[in-house]
C-alpha cells in the first residue's frame, strides 16, 4: 500500500461543523451572494444541521469545492451545506480498484491515492479539484464519455442521507429509482454521504497522445465519429472565431492508454512526481500566467490567440504520436491556476459556459448556427470545446448518442443582458433539435425551456421522488429554483 493511500485512510474525522459567513459564488464568478456556509465534518454534525434547517424551515444548498459554472451550488436563502470537510477515503480494494469515499474527497485525492497503485479513475472532468459527491450529483463526464459513459457509470453504491435524517443505500440492484434519480439530480433529494467507486486498471503513468488539425466543423464531427472505436481518448478544441469555409476549424486530440509492458519506466511514470503539472506556462509562473492572459481578454486579443494555436498547431501535428503524464493530459484546465481571473472579478463579470448536447444527426447543423449567429451577434465565445457522447440511464441526465460544444462566453454588466437573451434563443434550436444541457455548466435556461429538455414522465418520477423524500423542500440551490420552482407543485 503507498504511503499517500495509507495516510489518506488514516485521516483523523474531524469533529466541529464549522461556520462562516462569506461570499459565495458559482465557479464563472458571474452568479454569488453573501451566505452562512456550514461544514460539518461528520455524519452525526450533518444530521444535526439537517434537523435544524428543517426545524426552521431553513432551506440549504448543497456544494463541494464549488466547480460548478452557475447557480448550481448557490443558495435560495442564507445558507450553504459545504461538503467539503467530509473528505476521507474509507477504502480502496487495490485488486478490484474499488474506491470508497466520503463526498468531500476531490478528484485530485483519489487518483493520487490509487494512481501509484496502477489504477485511475475511470471519468475525469477537465479539472482534478471536484469533489466526488458534487461529480456524482452533476453526473459529470470526461473526454472518453464515447467510451466509459459518466462518472455515474463507474459508481457502484452510495449512501444517500435524507433530510429527515433517515440514511439509504442504493445500487443499480437496491433502491433502483433512487440511485437512478440521485445521480444527476443536482443535490435535491439528499447528501452523498458514501460513493463506491470503480476505477480502471493502467499499466503506465502515461497515455499516448496524438493531434490532428480539423480544417473544419465537418471533418472534426466526422473524425470524433470514426475514431472512436480505436481511442480511449477524444476532444477537439474549436477556433470559434473562424469564419466561413473554416468555420469551426480546430485541434483534435486523441489518446490511448499503454499496454502492459508498453511503458519500460512504468513503476517511474505511476509514482506522483512524474504526474505534476509544469510550474511555469511559457516561462511565467503558474500563479501569474492568469495576469497575461488578461492582456488578451478582449475580441481582438481572443481571435489572434486562436488564429496562433490553430496555426502553430501544425507543429504538434508534424510531431507524430507523443507520450504524456495522466494529469497532463485530463487536467488541462489546470495548467493556469485561476485562469477565469482573466476575465475579470469585479461587478459581475467573469464567465459562463454555454454546452449544447445535440443528437449525432442534428450536429453539424445546430452547430454550425450555433457559431454562426454568435459571430453576426458580435457574441463570440472565447474558447470551443467539441466532445463525443453516449446515452446513460440516469433520470435527469443530459447524456444523449451524439456530441456537446461547450462555448465560453465573457460576461461584463453592459453586455451581460444581450448575452442571456441569446442564449436563451440558441437554447430554444438545441431543445427544438432534441438536444440537452448539463446542470454543471447551465446559467441561462428557463424553466420552460427545463421541462421541455426532459421525457415528461421521467420528469414527473423525479418531481415525485423529491415529494416523497424531502417533502418540506430542505434541498434548495438558485438552479433548482430557477428552473424548476417549488418541486413539491405538481
Amino acid at each position: 500500500m503507498s504511503a499517500t493511500l495509507r495516510s489518506l485512510l488514516e485521516m483523523p474525522v474531524r469533529t466541529q461543523a464549522a461556520r462562516s459567513f462569506e461570499f459565495v459564488e458559482g465557479w464563472g464568478m458571474s452568479a454569488g451572494g453573501a451566505a452562512r456556509v456550514l461544514r460539518p465534518a461528520n455524519l452525526e454534525e450533518l444530521r444535526a444541521l439537517l434537523a435544524r434547517a428543517r426545524s426552521q424551515r431553513s432551506p440549504l444548498a448543497l456544494r463541494g469545492t464549488g466547480c460548478s459554472y452557475g447557480d448550481a451550488s448557490l443558495p435560495v436563502g442564507a445558507e450553504v451545506l459545504d461538503l467539503s470537510r467530509m473528505n476521507r477515503l474509507l477504502d480502496f480494494d487495490k485488486t478490484r480498484g474499488r474506491a470508497s469515499c466520503e463526498p468531500g474527497v476531490t478528484v485530485e485525492a483519489l487518483w493520487r491515492a490509487i494512481l501509484p497503485e496502477g489504477w485511475w479513475p475511470r471519468v475525469v472532468p477537465g479539472t482534478m479539484f471536484p469533489t466526488l459527491g458534487g461529480a456524482a450529483a452533476m453526473n459529470i463526464h470526461g473526454k472518453n464519455n464515447f467510451e466509459v459513459g459518466t462518472i455515474g457509470d463507474a459508481i457502484l453504491e452510495f449512501d444517500l442521507l435524507l433530510a429527515n435524517g433517515e440514511l439509504r443505500t442504493a445500487s443499480r440492484e437496491q433502491e433502483s429509482d433512487l440511485f437512478h434519480a440521485a445521480i444527476g439530480g443536482f443535490g435535491m433529494l439528499g447528501v452523498f454521504t458514501r460513493l463506491v467507486l470503480e476505477t480502471k486498471k493502467v499499466h503506465s503513468g502515461d497515455v499516448e497522445v496524438r493531434a490532428v488539425r480539423a480544417r473544419d466543423l465537418a471533418f472534426a464531427l466526422e473524425y470524433l465519429e470514426e475514431q472512436r472505436e480505436r481511442c480511449d481518448y477524444l476532444v477537439a478544441w474549436i477556433d470559434a472565431f473562424a469564419r466561413g469555409r473554416a468555420l469551426g476549424r480546430g485541434l483534435i486530440h486523441e489518446a490511448r492508454y499503454l499496454e502492459p509492458g508498453e511503458d519500460s519506466r512504468a513503476q517511474e511514470t505511476l509514482q506522483l512526481a512524474h504526474q505534476d503539472l509544469p510550474a511555469a506556462v511559457m516561462g511565467v509562473p503558474k500563479s501569474e500566467a492568469w495576469r497575461a492572459l488578461r492582456l488578451l481578454n478582449n475580441d481582438a486579443g481572443m481571435r489572434a490567440l486562436n488564429a496562433f494555436k490553430y496555426h502553430s498547431s501544425a507543429l504538434e501535428v508534424w510531431r507524430g504520436p507523443y507520450r504524456q503524464a495522466h494529469a497532463a493530459f485530463a487536467f488541462l484546465l489546470d495548467y493556469v491556476p485561476n485562469w477565469k481571473f482573466a476575465y475579470g472579478r469585479e461587478g459581475r463579470r467573469g464567465l459562463i459556459q454555454y454546452q449544447a448536447f445535440a443528437p449525432r444527426a442534428a450536429a453539424h447543423e445546430l452547430y454550425r448556427e450555433i457559431l454562426e449567429r454568435s459571430q453576426r451577434a458580435g457574441i463570440v465565445p472565447y474558447l470551443g470545446v467539441l466532445k463525443r457522447h453516449r446515452p446513460d440511464p440516469f433520470l435527469l441526465t443530459h447524456a444523449l448518442d451524439g456530441y456537446s460544444l461547450a462555448l465560453d462566453f465573457k460576461v461584463a454588466p453592459e453586455t451581460r443582458a444581450q448575452l442571456w437573451k441569446h442564449c436563451e434563443a440558441l437554447s430554444e434550436r438545441v431543445i427544438d433539435a432534441g438536444g440537452r444541457f448539463y446542470f454543471a455548466k447551465d446559467s441561462t435556461l428557463t424553466p420552460a425551456q427545463a421541462q421541455r429538455m426532459f421525457p415528461a414522465d421521467k420528469l414527473a418520477r423525479f418531481r415525485a421522488l423529491k415529494r416523497e423524500l424531502d417533502p418540506e423542500n430542505v434541498f434548495q440551490t438558485g438552479l433548482s429554483r430557477r428552473l424548476f420552482g417549488d418541486f413539491r407543485e405538481r
